[in-house]
């Protein structure tokens, strides 16, 4: 049987990372991966170096006739850069992703799957529906420019899927974690940063939260987003397009997260907050009730255990 040709763009980021190492170890699945900055070994894939912003290399790279693209590459950062630098989520992102897309129309790629995320909604007690995007009363703020080119991308796939030769999904994630994420405090998510806060604190030592920590976020383990492209792979009918949502489900609060990173830690430490650090406070959970019903996908990791995993990674990676 033939192998399925599967592209993952951004392998060496984050979510990228995390679903090549998972799809190299399928035998049915012929996997290639491009890298910009960072390459890493992978003695059974390709990868390729590839400027996914210029047009000339991403037409030569679609031209090996895949089936699947995975659009996971992306210019992306934590709340500090997202206040101080927020113009640096716009351009790249939408010239890699437009690139992206209609080199996958013009070489008939089957199908595209494009990470959106939580951003997009206003946020509020209520779990979001992918219905409840509000294009009038929109997003935080602080979300202005990236969730706005998240929203315009997911048109994108879709205006393209209407044009019949590519599949599109959008797959709108919650807050993400686990290996591969970036930890430097300076760079890197809430989840990120804390962990790196924790891990590199002595027994005794005060730590630093940025804001009140009464802030919620809906924590999604890597290996549940790894879990649901893998289901989303071996499903046979794929509409043209689909949007969803894969999270969670639950809010917790930063004080919450960091008392639980603390315990699995194993140190004795106490924690102080910096109310004017930097820090974005909308609280945003996702409705997953679609990808339970038409993807026959839930998550299996709590919090607990994932943050217990996440912190062995680091050990082993950060000794």
């Amino acid at each position: 049987m033939k192998k399925k040709k599967v592209l993952i763009c951004g392998a060496s980021g984050f979510i990228g990372r995390n679903i090549f190492e998972a799809l190299v170890k399928n035998s049915e699945i012929e996997v290639v991966g491009t890298y910009n900055s960072h390459p890493f070994y992978s003695p059974t894939s390709s990868l390729r170096k590839v400027d996914l912003t210029s047009k000339k290399d991403v037409n030569k790279l679609l031209d090996e006739n895949f089936d699947v693209v995975i659009q996971a590459a992306a210019t992306t950062s934590g709340s500090k850069t997202i206040k101080e630098h927020p113009e640096i989520h716009i351009t790249d992102n939408a010239i890699m992703n437009s690139l992206v897309f209609r080199s996958a129309h013009h070489h008939k790629i089957s199908h595209v799957i494009f990470f959106s995320c939580s951003i997009v909604y206003s946020g509020g007690d209520k779990p979001a529906k992918e219905t409840d995007v509000n294009l009038n009363d929109g997003m935080h703020s602080a979300y202005f420019g990236a969730g706005w080119t998240k929203i315009y991308l997911e048109k994108m796939c879709e205006f393209y899927s209407r044009l019949g030769r590519t599949k599109f999904l959008v797959i709108r994630h919650s807050n993400m974690y686990g290996p591969y994420d970036k930890y430097d405090p300076e760079r890197s998510h809430m989840f990120g940063a804390n962990i790196t806060k924790v891990m590199t604190a002595k027994d005794g030592d005060e730590i630093m939260l940025w804001g009140t920590g009464q802030e919620k976020r809906d924590l999604l383990c890597m290996s549940d987003l790894v879990d649901f492209i893998e289901i989303v792979l071996a499903k046979p009918d794929k509409k043209d397009f689909d949007l969803v949502n894969v999270g969670c489900g639950e809010a917790v609060s930063v004080n919450d997260i960091i008392s639980k990173t603390i315990l699995a830690s194993g140190k004795d430490l106490s924690v102080a907050h910096n109310v004017t650090g930097p820090t974005i406070p909308v609280s945003i959970t996702l409705d997953t009730t679609k990808a339970k019903n038409v993807y026959g996908w839930q998550p299996q990791i709590g919090l607990d255990e994932g943050i217990k995993r996440t912190i062995e990674w680091y050990r082993n990676n950060f000794p």
